[in-house]
């Protein structure tokens, strides 16, 4: 890969919404590595570094931890791998990250109420506001 198709970490912070601060955060927690470093030293990271920096940032609001999530990138890292595991294992992989799912989907429906309860209070202060005009 050259250079030109590498990018550095305020190219990066911009794609992904992330601070300079967090991607390096992630680095130094072990979730993301860049693939590169230029001469000077800066950090080098590719398209598949963004992407995974996406799906730390997805899992992010759903209240998953470190652990959880270095957990489940290492599961899709294995599952994508060019050497994937043999049928026993990547059918427990599968399953782990089928749990991640299930768990990932129950938080967004407790979202999606804490979302509903909060748009109803905000109606009602609406209402209240308009009862007195």
């Amino acid at each position: 890969m050259t250079d030109e198709q590498r990018m550095q970490i305020g190219e990066v912070a911009e794609r992904t919404g992330l601070s300079l601060r967090t991607i390096r955060h992630y680095e130094e927690v072990g979730l993301v590595v860049p693939s590169a470093r230029t001469k000077g030293g800066f950090r080098l990271y590719t398209a598949s570094d963004v992407d995974r920096l996406m799906v730390i940032r997805r899992m992010k609001p759903l209240d998953f931890s470190l652990e959880e999530m270095r957990d489940l990138l290492s599961i899709t890292d294995r599952l994508a791998s060019d050497q994937p595991p043999p049928g026993p294992e990547r059918e427990r992989l599968r399953e782990r990250l089928d749990t991640y799912r299930k768990v990932a989907e129950a938080r967004c429906e407790t979202l999606r109420a804490q979302l509903m309860a909060a748009e109803d209070f905000a109606a009602t202060l609406r209402r209240r506001l308009g009862a007195r005009d």
